[in-house]
């Protein structure tokens, strides 16, 4: 026990020392977080720059146009020529053109009269017939661009619709309101701590445990202390409780970052978040002390950890829900530690969940825990 508690003390005092890798430990993950959520956090509405061509120069014309300009989300540019508007469009000066050709409101105003009752047309509460052509706009956008294309439609068709509803006084017989699962208002921000402390977790422990442990064996340190009366089991046990404090602490003052700069909050216990940071841990430690002993050198353990911790770091739902990727990438990422402790930390931090509905979760993370830890106490060499 005196062991234990002496090697846990130095190996506090060591990070303690090394305050490079104090800093670059914790700098690394609020430099993401600040990134991310200022860049990505707002809750300003999407815009799109467009421009409305009038070829026709009618009344009809000019409300038109009136409509697109209170719709909120087209800021319109003013071009005379169609051919000047489609070539900023090309050179994404724009996002979209429309043309009001001639005619349109000549064509609007036969399709409203052919439509009245007294002229034999539809408006008359059941399915609509009309023998009239109904007026016609162009609408011209970068396909290439799916989200500018997707908002363009969506503004287009919402003026088109309120057009032809006030024309033809239609009254829709159903509507939709619209209401959340989500009783609490989530932005991205809300996505993304949970997910930067889980990539912490894996950063500190997978890279850290592998490069420490390789550094060891090469500089005799590892075979220094095998020489003497302590027990393996004592040395890995005041390894496993110096990085949960470390990363316990870090934990903490990244929420308290997230807190004071973005106001995001701890929904659920922070017994169980402390539990998920305890499994988090022990599951990475256990894969670095496998690199560790795979890898000869320093030089080899890091670039083996980032092999692996590269593609959990951006497939394993810290930065993107995991359910927008491709579905064969799904099953992949769904195998991964990170995936399942980045969703456990945000369904107790947004949801308030608890150990009741995160036991997918704790399995996971309890799995890859035990049979890293048994593979690397298989594999693990003091020389």
């Amino acid at each position: 026990m005196k062991a234990y508690l002496q090697l846990t003390l130095s190996q506090l005092k060591l990070f303690a020392r090394n305050r490079q890798m104090l800093v670059f430990t914790l700098f690394f993950p609020v430099f993401f977080m600040m990134i991310f959520g200022f860049v990505f956090n707002n809750d300003r509405p999407m815009s799109l720059d467009a421009a409305v061509i009038d070829q026709d120069h009618s009344e009809a014309s000019q409300e038109l146009m009136t409509s697109f300009g209170q719709t909120g989300v087209l800021n319109l540019k003013t071009f005379e020529a169609e051919a000047d508007a489609l070539d900023a469009l090309k050179h994404n000066d724009l996002g979209l053109v429309v043309v009001i050709p001639q005619g349109y409101g000549d064509s609007l105003g036969k399709f409203a009269q052919a439509s009245e009752p007294s002229s034999g047309g539809a408006n008359t509460g059941s399915a609509a017939v009309n023998t009239g052509s109904p007026a016609q706009i162009r609408m011209i956008y970068d396909s290439a661009n799916l989200t500018t294309a997707g908002l363009a439609k969506a503004a287009v068709s919402g003026v088109a619709d309120s057009v032809s509803k006030k024309l033809l006084h239609f009254t829709p017989a159903v509507t939709v309101a619209e209401e959340s699962v989500q009783s609490q208002q989530l932005s991205y921000i809300d996505f993304l701590v949970p997910g930067i402390v889980a990539m912490m977790i894996m950063s500190n422990n997978l890279n850290g445990v592998a490069g420490q442990i390789a550094s060891w064996r090469e500089r005799g340190v590892l075979r220094r202390m095998q020489s003497t009366m302590l027990r393996p089991s004592s040395f890995i046990a005041a390894q496993i409780t110096a990085r949960l404090t470390l990363n316990g602490i870090q934990a903490v003052i990244v929420l308290l970052i997230a807190q004071f700069v973005f106001g995001t909050q701890v929904r659920g216990s922070w017994g169980t978040l402390l539990f998920f940071v305890i499994i988090g841990t022990l599951a990475f430690m256990s894969i670095g002390f496998i690199i560790a002993s795979l890898a000869r050198t320093p030089e080899s353990a890091n670039p083996i950890a980032a092999i692996l911790s590269f593609p959990m770091m951006f497939l394993g739902g810290v930065f993107f829900p995991i359910k927008n990727m491709p579905e064969f990438i799904q099953k992949f990422v769904n195998l991964l530690p990170i995936a399942h402790l980045s969703t456990a930390m945000r369904e107790v931090m947004n949801a308030g969940a608890g150990f009741a509905s995160l036991w997918t979760e704790t399995l996971i993370l309890c799995g890859w825990m035990i049979v890293a830890f048994a593979i690397a106490s298989y594999t693990f060499k003091w020389e």
